[in-house]
């Protein structure tokens, strides 16, 4: 760096001088403005006139972001010329940032478009980003840059290259610099000193060709100028300096890395094939919605419905195709994920928005749009139809309310409620409220009406009279319907008051009869209630509340003699005024009646025979319980012997190979010991099962004589008979990997030693957190970082390809056995990039473009992560990161 800024000192000095040679600018305008453009393509755009392009600031921060990698701050969208000298600004401050020393350059000179400040600026930049990492021999920037044209130079004839102006004017000194490099591109040796114009065209056409260098100077400029201009010369030859640098055992690295991109390339492409017909749908999607989403038309009936016909040829022509299109993706989706996995090739994850759920989702989106849009046309052809029919609306709306209305005025002014019992007076009553809500609802009817006859006046109606008319004929009979309705509500208040003393007698039997009724309803209910108890307690539980019923029967005889004085009160009062006893409106029960339900005094009587009936059924019930519980206490006997020697049988299987000492032999002897003693066992289990069928017969579901059931013996049974024989299996398979494998036993018992140590549940089965501590008891030295996590996932898939938590003791065997073969493919491919790098933790994308294939050094470009080292350069790429990805080692 100290040598740079002195370098940048001597360009200060050049800068006071105030003044640029005529020639000289012309020469730095044409190889600048190129060499910005060789860069500014990438990002798709280029400039035209260097000191105007500029001003604005947009298209300079566009440019250092492409030279340099990085991302400067969101630039200012004004046109303003404050928004400019801001972006120019933004640019400056990133230029300083990296170390380089602006001397007077300032936003506003650039702005104002001012050409020697503009040049000074962008040959600062070329020093800083295409000249300063030029390191030969310890010498940097222009020394290095120079030493490095002699060394090259040196074995041609009549070339000697002292400088950057006069040893590059006959154009030899580039000629020679391709042919050193690419002889197959140039005849040096038919090259003439004389012929400086054809030397010049003869480099710049080639470089450009082949080796994908802009031309920055003009030949004619060259061969006319006294002095060719050294910056516009040193910017051109750093050019050829980035594109020959590192060629050394390019070609058999490469090969090596088309090999491996080869599978991946393929799967890529179907990758891509997928992303394109994705994004043609989703693109479809996002230009459709606004149409669907626009609520515009131009506001008449025939524009309207030819919309409503556009949005129908839509759902008919234009939609189906496309909902073809979305099945066909999901299913091209499925098929590529199948390859992959086939191909060992970790799962295809689409970029960010087209995942076939985003693509449902947008999809959703569409249908939303689509029944917004349908619903919002069909409204507006409401609305515009409105006018056309409004006033058909209101003769309609007038012809209801007079129909409505015809016979009211009369069926007010009757006096029939004068003539009627009151259960009559009490319906004319309802039937008048019923009639004051149908008045009121009706109100409405009538705003209506009013309101449109106002719109229809508003809208200057040609039939207006016609229409106010019969409107203030319509208000003028609501108000009299409303004075006799209030008239008549009078009399039938007055007309209830006589009738309901008359009544009293009535409502105080119903009070009485309906709690008393439901009282026995309730009391046969019970007394003739199917239960199911289990115990004789429940059995004593039962018949005590059935005593406690009997002591309430004496209230309920003076209730029932109550009820019965009541209707002979009615009775008497009828005989004494010479009148038929009147129905009771209130209920529909009485003493003695043909409907057994209604008929009180019956239901009384059948409530008293009850009582002696179930005192029987509870004796009876009693007796079954206690035979019940004989059952119970016979099978809990038998069962409470069997379950711990089940229990005890099982702690013994599962201890061996846990506890027990020996070979594998010793413990495939001691399982079939067990497996013999359990058979001679079986004669005990049948018997508790034909204890357990008497219990089911009696139908006795629960035993509190035992915590054991038939069913938990049955599944205790069959889980020590599935112990003994899967233990047996796998001492037999230890056995089978033990001698194939040729594991000694010393290392056998290390295997199960150490399992056995950290599975602390006895389940023959270790968590992920017990496997890690295993391994790393046995000498595995996994990292506790993000590294050494990764590397114990990818044991894990080993042993637990199914996901299923927890490693399997015949599963940490095979992997234990089976380290021995491991091989690491993608070293191989990270020493192939760190031969094309240079030895360096990273590479360029001028270099993988170089030794790679256009294709291939492009897929790479797009896929390896930005190179964040220390001794980083501008487009440097992480290539390490890149070839664990390729075998599914990483996120890639």
């Amino acid at each position: 760096m100290e040598e740079y800024d002195g370098y940048m000192e001597e360009e200060e000095e050049w800068d006071r001088e105030g003044l640029l040679d005529p020639a000289w600018e012309k020469q730095q305008k044409k190889t600048f403005t190129a060499w910005c453009n060789s860069h500014l393509r990438k990002a798709g755009t280029s400039i035209e006139n260097i000191e105007e392009d500029f001003r604005h600031g947009l298209k300079l921060m566009l440019l250092l972001e492409v030279i340099s990698g990085e991302q400067l701050p969101k630039p200012d969208r004004g046109k303003m010329r404050f928004h400019k000298i801001a972006n120019v600004n933004k640019a400056l401050d990133f230029i300083a940032s990296k170390g380089v020393k602006l001397v007077s350059i300032g936003a506003e000179e650039i702005v104002d478009g001012n050409v020697k400040m503009t040049l000074g600026m962008i040959w600062t930049i070329i020093l800083r980003f295409a000249i300063q990492d030029i390191t030969v021999e310890e010498m940097t920037a222009k020394e290095g840059l120079l030493l490095w044209c002699q060394r090259k130079t040196a074995p041609y004839k009549n070339v000697n290259v002292q400088n950057f102006h006069l040893s590059f004017k006959d154009g030899l000194a580039f000629c020679a610099l391709i042919h050193r490099h690419r002889p197959d591109l140039i005849d040096y040796y038919k090259l003439s000193k004389d012929n400086p114009l054809e030397n010049l065209n003869t480099a710049f056409e080639i470089a450009e060709k082949h080796l994908d260098i802009p031309k920055m100077l003009d030949p004619e400029d060259m061969f006319n100028s006294a002095k060719p201009d050294e910056r516009s010369v040193m910017a051109y030859v750093s050019s050829y300096y980035h594109a020959f640098s590192g060629a050394q055992q390019a070609e058999t690295a490469a090969n090596r890395i088309c090999k491996v991109l080869k599978v991946n390339q393929e799967n890529e492409r179907l990758m891509e094939e997928y992303e394109r017909l994705a994004s043609e749908l989703l693109e479809w999607i996002r230009k459709t919605r606004p149409w669907l989403e626009n609520r515009v038309t131009d506001n008449t009936l025939p524009g309207t419905r030819h919309k409503l016909e556009e949005f129908r040829d839509y759902r008919r022509k234009h939609k189906p195709p496309k909902l073809n299109d979305k099945a066909q993706l999901e299913n091209s989706f499925n098929t590529l994920q199948t390859r992959l996995r086939l191909s060992n090739r970790p799962a295809y994850l689409p970029t960010e928005g087209k995942m076939v759920s985003d693509i449902a989702n947008a999809w959703k989106g569409l249908e939303t749009a689509e029944k917004g849009f349908e619903e919002w046309l069909l409204s507006e052809l409401q609305r515009l139809e409105r006018l056309d029919h409004l006033a058909q609306k209101f003769r309609h709306k007038c012809d209801i309310h007079e129909e409505w209305a015809q016979g009211k005025e009369e069926m007010l002014q009757s006096r029939d409620y004068k003539q009627c019992r009151l259960n009559e007076l009490k319906a004319m009553k309802k039937k008048h409220e019923a009639f004051e809500s149908d008045l009121a609802a009706h109100q409405d009817r009538v705003e209506q009406i009013a309101a449109i006859a106002q719109e229809l006046n508003a809208l200057d109606y040609h039939d207006v009279a016609s229409v106010n008319t019969r409107c203030q004929t319509i208000c003028e009979q609501w108000d009299r319907l409303g004075q006799l309705t209030l008239s008549r509500r009078e009399g039938l208040l007055e007309a209830e008051k006589i009738l309901e003393k008359i009544d009293y007698l009535h409502l105080e039997f119903a009070k009485r009869a309906a709690p008393f009724n439901n009282w026995m309803d309730g009391a046969k209910e019970d007394l003739m209630d199917m239960f199911i108890v289990h115990s004789t307690e429940e059995v004593k539980g039962l018949i005590d509340a059935h005593e406690q019923f009997k002591a309430t029967l004496g209230d309920a005889d003076k209730e029932f003699n109550t009820i019965i004085a009541l209707v002979q009160e009615v009775t008497r009062l009828a005989q004494q005024y010479n009148m038929t006893p009147p129905n009771n409106p209130y209920t529909t029960l009485h003493p003695q009646s043909q409907e057994a339900e209604e008929d009180i005094t019956t239901k009384w009587a059948e409530v008293k025979q009850l009582v002696p009936n179930r005192d029987v059924v509870l004796q009876q019930e009693m007796m079954k319980q206690q035979n019940n519980e004989r059952l119970r206490t016979q099978f809990a006997s038998k069962a409470n012997v069997i379950g711990p020697w089940i229990e005890n049988q099982l702690d013994a299987v599962a201890s061996i190979g846990v506890q027990m000492k020996g070979s594998l032999e010793d413990q495939l002897k001691k399982l079939h010991q067990y497996d013999k003693t359990v058979s001679t066992y079986k004669p005990n289990m049948d018997e508790l099962e034909r204890y357990h069928q008497e219990i089911q017969e009696a139908m006795v579901f629960e035993n509190r004589y035992t915590e054991y059931t038939m069913e938990t013996l049955r599944v205790g049974w069959e889980q020590l008979l599935t112990a003994i024989a899967r233990n047996i299996n796998e001492v037999e398979n230890q056995i089978l990997t033990r001698d194939s494998k040729g594991i000694s036993e010393d290392q056998m018992n290390e295997f199960r030693m150490s399992f056995n140590h950290f599975d602390k549940t006895r389940n023959r089965r270790l968590e992920p957190k017990e496997f890690k501590a295993c391994l790393i008891s046995l000498g595995y030295n996994i990292r506790d970082d993000k590294q050494g996590e990764a590397d114990f996932q990818r044991i894990m898939a080993i042993v637990d390809p199914n996901r299923s938590g927890y490693v399997t003791f015949d599963a940490f065997l095979d992997f234990m056995t089976r380290e021995t073969a491991d091989t690491d493919t993608a070293e191989q491919v990270m020493q192939s990039f760190k031969i094309l790098a240079g030895d360096k933790p990273y590479i360029t994308a001028q270099i993988l473009r170089q030794e790679l294939p256009p294709d291939q050094a492009e897929y790479c470009i797009q896929r390896m992560a930005p190179y964040s080292g220390r001794d980083a350069v501008p487009g440097a790429l992480d290539y390490m990161s890149f070839s664990t990805a390729l075998y599914g080692e990483s996120d890639l």
